[in-house]
């Protein structure tokens, strides 16, 4: 069985999501890191950075959010979470799909702590062009990748959830509004946000 290594109210949101869309059994496994359960030596195995989520489907163990969720769209094709092999829509899958941590995560350190570097020089640009590029992709919707929605919106759906919504660091746009509306629509996410919120 599938088991996720997680902690309420971090990133952990995002893989949480991604196996309710699945709709596949999984086992949750609390890392205490409020009191230092990221140290761990076993938990270190699996993930040496000490870093929630982590994850494991038998003998395979990874972690970082992105790739979890494109492990976990690639082991349950029949949840449609991913466009087939073959499909040109997978360009621009995986383009979004890693969007989230080589643009958006940036950004927020950026904004966060209040940092400037020369946008030739910073992989994401500056905060308002990768904020830009997501209204303009976006505004074809209903989801990132047009029509269909894929393991992308769980990436980019719960940055936007936490930039606009928790953070208030990325201001209200009509599109990212209409786009979280449909996001939080999903009973997936309804569940996911439900079991993060129980902790």
């Amino acid at each position: 069985m599938m088991k996720l290594y997680w902690a309420p109210g971090t990133r952990s949101l995002r893989t949480l999501w991604m196996l309710e869309e699945a709709g596949v059994p999984y086992e949750r496994v609390l890392v205490d890191i409020r009191n230092g359960g990221q140290n761990d030596p076993a938990f270190r195995r699996i993930n040496p950075m000490g870093k929630v989520p982590a994850f494991e489907d038998g003998a395979a163990q990874l972690a970082e959010s992105a790739a979890i969720c494109a492990y976990i769209a690639e082991r349950c094709p029949e949840a449609g979470l991913a466009p087939k092999l073959g499909d040109p829509l997978r360009g621009r899958y995986f383009h979004w799909l890693f969007f989230e941590p080589g643009c958006i995560e940036p950004a927020f350190a950026q904004k966060f702590a209040n940092f400037e570097l020369p946008t030739t020089a910073a992989g994401w640009g500056d905060f308002t062009r990768v904020f830009d590029a997501l209204e303009t992709a976006l505004q074809k919707g209903p989801w990132i990748l047009g029509d269909k929605f894929s393991a992308a919106d769980v990436m980019i759906g719960c940055d936007l959830l936490f930039g606009v919504e928790r953070f208030k660091i990325v201001e209200p746009r009509p599109v990212f509004a209409a786009y979280l509306e449909r996001c939080h629509a999903r009973p997936a996410l309804q569940r996911a946000m439900a079991i993060d919120a129980a902790g």
